[in-house]
């Protein structure tokens, strides 16, 4: 198994240039030397020097039985393959239980499909800004001014306000409402800080919390959890059902473990990556004034079509999650251009999601700046795949970016400025990052 030539089945990418948005008299590239073009000047800040790149790594090559992907159209063409790859990420792999159903993201097939058309309801767009909108502009404001005190009173580290909104928006979305806020976000925090086995047998800090929760079940930080915020939750619901998730396992007759499992799943998909997405979205704004003057140009509602696109260039340059993971359930067939290869029968793939969001081949020029409204492949999102793709893609995709717009908008009005450059954490098994000491003063 291995490279054959020939386009015979091959699909192929074609630029989009109907996605370009104008910013100030037209949009170019960024050099990344200071010259003409892009007006706006960041560059990747999430750069692993051990990580192979494009363009001097291989798109697609096989190390030690693993089949690394960096090509956008083959990791798309494999995202999208739901039928003959399942996921492998996440530690799915070391997740088993026969006493309890698994959560939906280490579900795959027409199970998969099933789970997900039933939820689909709660993270449609139409639901997210009828339901959610008013709730994230109330909370983004009170946030946003507690920040503004502490700033002009000292320093405020990002890290913790950031973290106590994703936690709040995602708690409206899962039906934990009506929970401890403040007390649901520190334990969240002691939570997610717990080490556990990643895939290799080290230590991950980012490791998938259902398999976390079922190798630290009787940790001190799940019991809590569960005691404080998601048992009294599933009691309400089951008394007074709800338009949430946790009404919605109630329904479908799951038991109280199994929706704390689910919970923890979107906790960690609603909290901890939108947490570091903000955080990113900031650092980047506050380092180039062109970028954040351009964001703030219309706050209106007006304006959401060009914030979005800055926010979403900024996401396709850092993906939260760098690598996706799948196992093939049969031997396929993947294309690079005219290049063919066969890959076997389970068979392990690692997807370089930040690799292929840099493509050079497929996202134009200076793929390592930021130039939002960059022409890209017809069917991909300014984010390319940071969501991921096909049937595992993130279904909070909208929550995000909504949540993230409403928070930014508001903070990054205020005359904020870096005490100091942050540090990036990374934790291995999922190459996520962690945006640390982001620290501000206002005034």
């Amino acid at each position: 198994m291995g490279k054959r030539r020939g386009s015979g089945g091959c699909a192929t990418l074609f630029i989009d240039r109907r996605h370009m948005l104008v910013f100030g008299e037209g949009i170019a590239m960024n050099d990344g030397a200071g010259g003409t073009g892009c007006p706006f000047t960041g560059m990747r800040k999430t750069i692993r020097e051990a990580e192979a790149t494009l363009p001097d790594a291989p798109r697609i090559e096989q190390i030690d039985g693993v089949w690394h992907v960096r090509s956008l159209p083959a990791v798309r063409e494999v995202l999208r393959s739901g039928r003959t790859t399942v996921q492998a990420g996440f530690n799915a792999e070391s997740v088993r239980s026969s006493w309890m159903r698994r959560p939906i993201l280490y579900v795959d097939g027409e199970e998969h499909r099933q789970q997900r058309a039933k939820l689909a309801r709660y993270f449609a767009p139409k639901t997210v800004d009828s339901r959610y909108r008013d709730f994230m502009n109330v909370r983004a404001q009170e946030i946003v001014a507690r920040i503004e005190q502490l700033g002009r009173e000292g320093e405020v580290d990002l890290a913790e306000p950031a973290m106590r909104f994703s936690v709040e928006v995602a708690a409206q979305v899962i039906g934990l409402g009506g929970a401890d806020m403040r007390g649901m976000s520190a334990r969240m925090e002691r939570f997610f800080a717990i080490p556990a086995l990643g895939a290799q047998g080290g230590v991950d800090p980012l490791v998938a919390p259902p398999s976390r929760l079922m190798s630290l079940r009787g940790s001190i930080s799940v019991i809590d959890f569960f005691v404080q915020d998601v048992r009294p939750a599933v009691r309400q619901r089951r008394a007074q059902p709800r338009n949430d998730v946790i009404s919605h396992c109630i329904e479908q007759g799951y038991t109280d473990a199994e929706i704390l499992t689910e919970c923890v799943t979107y906790a960690a998909a609603g909290m901890v990556t939108t947490r570091e997405f903000i955080s990113m979205a900031t650092w980047h704004m506050l380092s180039d004034a062109a970028l954040r003057e351009q964001f703030l140009a219309d706050v209106s509602a007006a304006g959401t079509k060009n914030r979005y696109a800055i926010l979403e260039e900024i996401l396709r340059l850092e993906p939260v999650v760098g690598h996706l993971y799948r196992r093939t359930l049969s031997a396929i067939t993947i294309c690079d251009g005219e290049d063919k290869y066969e890959i076997p029968e389970n068979a392990l793939l690692d997807l370089y999601i930040r690799a292929v969001n840099a493509d050079p081949d497929h996202v134009g020029e200076s793929p390592m700046g930021i130039c939002p409204g960059r022409p890209l492949p017809s069917r991909t999102g300014g984010e390319v795949l940071s969501f991921g793709d096909g049937g595992h893609k993130c279904p909070g995709q909208h929550v995000a970016l909504q949540e993230s717009d409403e928070f930014l908008t508001r903070l990054l009005q205020l005359p904020l400025r870096l005490v100091s450059e942050p540090k990036i954490g990374w934790a291995d098994l999922i190459s996520g990052y962690e945006v640390r000491n982001l620290r501000l003063r206002v005034g």
